[in-house]
């Protein structure tokens, strides 16, 4: 029985690395794997456990077909290894932190896809977001904005196999959600 391709997306600023490393013991012992992603940028960048190219590098790794998907987001490049084909194929599951604007091509690749999408108050992301001190908070507005309008565009038109996980409040009880929907979303 091959295994399933779980597709964790969210805002950022919605919590999506914290949940990942806060599930991961319990999604292990599970047999699921989470997916380490290449991303072109530097190593010093805090935030996930990824692995950082060159974007040269990245175009190399690309061109050879290293990568299962792939996608550009805020002047990044992002990459999913192949491996997760083989793992899929021997019968696991793999959780991979993936990109919204991807979804479509995704779900082309994998019809059997499991979406979790991780929203969080508007109220708790801006302060996520102002705290982060990235962006400007003009840009924050207008980052919250698009998230609003792509949250309800994508719940309309994603019904089936899409799950949404709140992570307003302790990330226990958004872990234990994320595990229930592993067990509902056979």
């Amino acid at each position: 029985m091959e295994g399933r391709l779980i597709y964790l997306i969210g805002p950022s600023g919605s919590g999506k690395d914290s949940l990942l490393d806060a599930a991961r013991p319990r999604l292990a012992e599970r047999g699921c794997r989470i997916v380490r992603r290449v991303i072109t940028r530097s190593a010093e960048a805090v935030g996930e456990a990824a692995q950082g190219v060159s974007p040269a590098q990245f175009a190399a790794l690309e061109a050879e077909g290293a990568f299962a998907l792939s996608w550009n987001a805020n002047g990044l490049c992002y990459g999913i290894p192949r491996d997760i084909d083989d793992w899929l194929a021997a019968g696991e599951d793999v959780l991979v932190n993936g990109s919204r604007a991807h979804l479509a091509q995704t779900r082309e690749r994998y019809p059997n896809l499991l979406v979790l999408l991780l929203t969080v108050d508007q109220a708790v992301l801006r302060q996520r977001l102002v705290a982060r001190g990235r962006e400007s908070l003009a840009d924050i507005e207008a980052r919250l904005a698009r998230n609003a309008r792509f949250t309800e565009e994508l719940i309309a038109g994603n019904g089936a196999g899409l799950f949404v996980l709140d992570n307003s409040g302790p990330l226990e009880h958004t872990v234990e959600r994320l595990l229930c929907c592993l067990d509902h979303g056979h």
